[in-house]
């Protein structure tokens, strides 16, 4: 059967547009590779520039749950460490549990041991000290020793905690690597772009600039507010919950969890970069994401549901209200940058399907 003319001239221009792009299974296979490869030492190079400042980062990251212990205190929620200071007054007499392990001599009193006390004034504070003689293994600690306070005895539990020798090392490792991870995503997403490019029109492939700046913000805003407004909510919660108990936060746990919130938000806010990308091909169009709205509200909620590490309503919103916003500045993204088919491309289009 012969072609007719507008296909030979549509064949002719599709062959131009993907002139050089023909490529077999195994070299889109090698493509593959060698892209992994060049992400891989980008992350590694970058992993070993983010550990000579391990301290830091991690201090940085652990900034949110510190903030959240002390608001936490500040709301009351000290049930292990009574008698609150601003409750004493002076010359009280009460039974005290220590709030930390105290050394007597060659012996160490593990915290929660009672002992007999009384509040007195020195250097114009009140403190707590020992009411009568105490008599112990090592020896009689005098009337009028002073005890740890419980506001300075709380400063050790706004700290994280290892268990182990080696979880500080491989803690500092995650830290670089998820570090190193953030500041190679440009790269990384040059990287996708290279390896995707050779299947899109030559017109198309101008297009790597606004993908990789857009995926990058994005990425990083996910990460900002996972950091800044996701995690401190879900953190308060989850403390306000345990007000029973003292948080003993182990730091691997934490760091998973913090991680898991700003990753998975920095996934999720690529939304307008894909779509700007989709709608400049002319794969999506604003009617096509604004049809089944109702479904991406439900889809929204459901991955709101995943993303979150508490069950309850306010923070199930903190997570959701911002792909639903997201979702529907997409829909606007499609409709100001969209760029349909041309007649010239449909063609092209429906010709690939019918042949085998």
């Amino acid at each position: 059967m012969s072609l007719r003319a507008d296909d030979v001239e549509i064949k002719l221009a599709e062959e131009e547009e993907l002139a050089g792009t023909e490529m077999s299974l195994l070299e889109h296979l090698e493509e593959l590779r060698q892209r992994l490869i060049r992400s891989v030492v980008a992350v590694l190079v970058l992993l070993m520039v983010c550990w000579f400042a391990r301290e830091e980062i991690f201090r940085f990251l652990e900034k949110p749950v510190r903030q959240a212990l002390m608001r936490a205190e500040a709301a009351g929620v000290r049930t292990a460490l009574e008698p609150h200071r601003f409750n004493l007054r002076e010359g009280e007499r009460f039974q005290y549990s220590l709030p930390e392990e105290v050394r007597v001599g060659d012996r160490l009193i593990p915290a929660g041991t009672p002992v007999p006390a009384r509040v007195e004034r020195r250097d114009g504070t009140l403190a707590i000290v020992l009411a009568v003689p105490w008599l112990t293994a090592s020896g009689l600690v005098p009337e009028g020793t002073r005890l740890p306070d419980p506001t300075t005895a709380n400063e050790s539990g706004e700290k994280l905690i290892v268990t182990t020798v080696q979880e500080a090392f491989s803690l500092y490792i995650r830290v670089s690597f998820y570090a190193a991870l953030f500041l190679a995503m440009p790269f990384i997403l040059y990287q996708l772009w290279a390896f995707v490019s050779p299947g899109l029109y030559r017109h198309e492939r101008k297009y790597v600039a606004p993908f990789i700046i857009m995926g990058s913000f994005f990425f990083v805003l996910g990460g900002a507010f996972g950091y800044y407004i996701a995690f401190p909510r879900a953190a308060e919660w989850l403390l306000e919950l345990g007000s029973g108990f003292r948080p003993l936060l182990k730091a691997s746990e934490y760091f998973d969890l913090i991680l898991i919130i700003m990753l998975g938000l920095g996934a999720v806010f690529q939304i307008p970069t894909i779509t700007f990308f989709l709608a400049r091909i002319g794969v999506v169009t604003p009617a096509m994401l604004w049809k089944p709205w109702r479904y991406a509200m439900l889809g929204i909620f459901v991955l709101a549901a995943i993303i979150s590490p508490t069950g309850d309503i306010p923070n199930l919103l903190v997570f959701a209200l911002p792909m639903m916003v997201l979702y529907f500045l997409s829909i606007g993204i499609a409709w100001f940058f969209g760029r349909p088919r041309t007649e010239r491309e449909q063609k092209a289009k429906r010709r690939s399907e019918k042949e085998p």
